[in-house]
């Protein structure tokens, strides 16, 4: 990087700066070297959720992450790919829990207004969905290799939608079930290993 240059850039408004949204309580913004250039090793994703909307099952090819609550409080659940447990913690603010490079793991708002801010030691965050793992690994090759019913399996994952990104999604049936114990609660109150866990990396 040229700093020298009229084209360098040292500030950004993140607001500007929408990564993904779901409606008008649950959306992430982003800044990364695209946005802000002079960015070396460091990147970020501005999340707002509202009660029991998550930040899909997901992990990260090329870059730990540290969330940091801001505002409200979250779990942050992580597998751990060496012990097989699942493990979760619940922030709230200036509270933080830390993802290892490549394990999965996801967020769920426990409260309304619910604000994080996930920080990336690279440049720009990849990322690899569970939605899309779901959604474009062949049924064959799941139903093969897991000895699953293969029909049972497409209706299973039928109304997934590909790069969910925040669910449930819109129109899913779940998210109107008000009658529903609320699934963050649900997260907060256990801590177990399951060994049907897909194990992705």
């Amino acid at each position: 990087m040229d700093y020298t240059s009229p084209s360098a850039q040292y500030s950004f408004d993140i607001n500007k700066s929408p990564f993904f949204i779901k409606d008008s309580k649950n959306y992430i913004n982003i800044l990364g070297i695209k946005q802000l250039n002079t960015l070396e090793n460091i990147s970020l994703l501005d999340i707002f959720l509202s009660t029991n909307n998550v930040v899909e099952p997901h992990y990260h090819q090329n870059a730990a992450e540290l969330v940091y609550c801001i505002s409200g409080s979250a779990t942050v659940s992580i597998l751990n790919p060496f012990t097989k447990q699942v493990l979760h913690y619940t922030i709230t603010p200036g509270q933080v829990a830390n993802v290892p490079q490549g394990w999965w793991h996801y967020e769920i708002a426990i409260v309304d207004n619910t604000h994080l801010l996930a920080i990336f030691d690279a440049p720009t965050p990849e990322v690899i969905l569970g939605s899309d793992i779901l959604k474009f690994t062949p049924a064959n090759i799941m139903a093969h290799t897991y000895c699953l019913d293969e029909n049972q399996w497409k209706q299973t994952v039928a109304p997934v939608k590909p790069s969910t990104y925040i669910g449930p999604h819109k129109g899913c049936e779940r998210e109107r079930n008000a009658a529903q114990q609320p699934i963050a609660q649900q997260h907060s109150q256990s801590s177990y290993a399951p060994s049907y866990w897909p194990y992705w990396y």
